[in-house]
């Protein structure tokens, strides 16, 4: 009955946000934004502090600036998410300005799958059916599943709207396995931390645990690591510079190879959250383990 509500509520929104349209529906955000920072905060104190270990340098005002602007990309995010039933396939392709999208073509082609790593930054469900769209390519998408089935049912079919089908993470590996091996494109949300028993790197200066994942997935099957994120602009447009992980002059040892990759693709992750740093969601508590 919980959950029957809940979903209630959520297509209820979707509905209202659907009859605003996409400009009223990101003022309205703000709002949000506002009541669950200032009024009734949630993971306001994890936001604050994850921000503070990252930019120790800034004072509380500038802090608490980023924390809340956080706030509101989020709740613009879920916004636009949940304008999708509506979106068109043309709308959806012009949103986004896709810069070297033609890497993705051409380490497709090379015969190996590619894994396509991005972050909860901008609007990472816009990112994915986009760039698919852009590319003419099937994504699988590997998701992890939300607490409430109808509303994650909800997202998955937004997600396989257009070209791109879903794996729930946790479930089959050998799937996503299989996938890379038959040489598909599988994309992956890739930034937040790992097990406490998972190896340990450097993150804006903090050790932290990473997930291995991709790394171990790409040296197993060869398969390119390729990273994009969807930045928004300030016009709400969006912008994705898809570049290569490098795998050149890795170590000699597995581990270490791993080690090297996961470090590698933390250097990009922290450049892009270091040059718009309100983008990222920083509700996660990164460095706990």
């Amino acid at each position: 009955m919980k959950n029957r509500i809940e979903y209630i509520l959520f297509i209820s929104f979707s509905l209202f946000f659907r009859a605003m349209g996409l400009y009223l529906s990101r003022r309205f955000a703000v709002i949000i934004a506002i009541i669950f920072f200032f009024i009734i905060p949630i993971r306001k104190t994890v936001t604050v502090n994850n921000i503070k270990k990252a930019f120790p340098h800034l004072d509380s005002k500038k802090v608490k600036k980023i924390a809340f602007r956080s706030y509101k990309s989020f709740a613009i995010t879920l916004a636009e998410i949940m304008l999708l039933p509506s979106m068109t396939r043309e709308s959806m392709m012009k949103l986004l300005k896709c810069t070297n999208l033609e890497l993705i073509s051409k380490k497709f082609e090379e015969g190996n799958g590619v894994i396509l790593l991005s972050a909860h930054f901008g609007n990472w469900e816009y990112g994915a059916n986009s760039v698919s769209l852009q590319a003419n390519k099937k994504f699988t998408i590997i998701v992890k599943n939300l607490r409430n089935p109808l509303v994650s049912e909800w997202m998955n079919k937004m997600r396989t709207k257009w070209l791109n089908e879903v794996v729930s993470l946790g479930v089959s590996v050998r799937q996503i396995y299989n996938d890379l091996k038959e040489k598909n494109i599988v994309a992956m949300i890739a930034d937040q931390r790992g097990p406490e028993d998972s190896i340990k790197l450097e993150f804006f200066g903090r050790k932290t645990s990473v997930l291995v994942g991709p790394a171990v997935l790409s040296l197993k099957t060869g398969a390119p690591l390729v990273f994009g994120i969807a930045v928004r602009q300030k016009d709400y447009s969006y912008k994705m510079n898809i570049v290569e992980i490098s795998k050149d002059d890795l170590p000699d040892e597995n581990n270490d190879k791993i080690e090297e990759l996961s470090r590698r693709h933390l250097y990009y992750l922290e450049s892009v959250i270091r040059e718009n740093p309100e983008q990222w969601l920083w509700m996660h508590n990164r460095w706990k383990h």
